[in-house]
């Protein structure tokens, strides 16, 4: 995603001890390099990506690193989109304009194993 958005979504996780950032990338194809090349255990990440689609490395991510769980924070809050990325194995969708209050309990909630849908998109995935 673009600098400012990952400043912002990086100094909200920065603040919770028991979260580590080991990856920032600017489009899709960095997402699945990094993804592979990390192992993470989390990825937040967007659907309108540059180069690849969001939900084509969702896709690959469940090739590359299928212990990584995907979370979407994405503008697009479409129910095709949305159900799409979670049949693709995301286990979270929230809507940029929830981070601010539902980016933290989206983390969370799939760090325990639990899916995750922004309030505003329940009854989607």
């Amino acid at each position: 995603d673009y600098a400012p958005w990952r400043h912002y979504i990086t100094s909200r996780l920065q603040k919770q001890p028991e979260l580590q950032i080991v990856g920032e990338v600017s489009d899709g194809l960095e997402a699945i390099e990094q993804t592979a090349k990390l192992q993470p255990d989390l990825i937040l990440l967007d659907i309108g990506l540059p180069n690849v689609s969001g939900i084509e490395v969702v896709r690959r991510i469940r090739e590359l690193a299928p212990k990584s769980k995907v979370l979407i924070v994405s503008q697009y809050p479409f129910a095709d989109v949305v159900e799409e990325a979670f049949s693709l194995g995301a286990w979270g969708y929230i809507d940029k304009s929830d981070a601010g209050s539902e980016l933290l309990p989206a983390v969370e909630a799939i760090i325990q194993g639990k899916k995750f849908v922004s309030s505003r998109l329940r009854g989607f995935g």
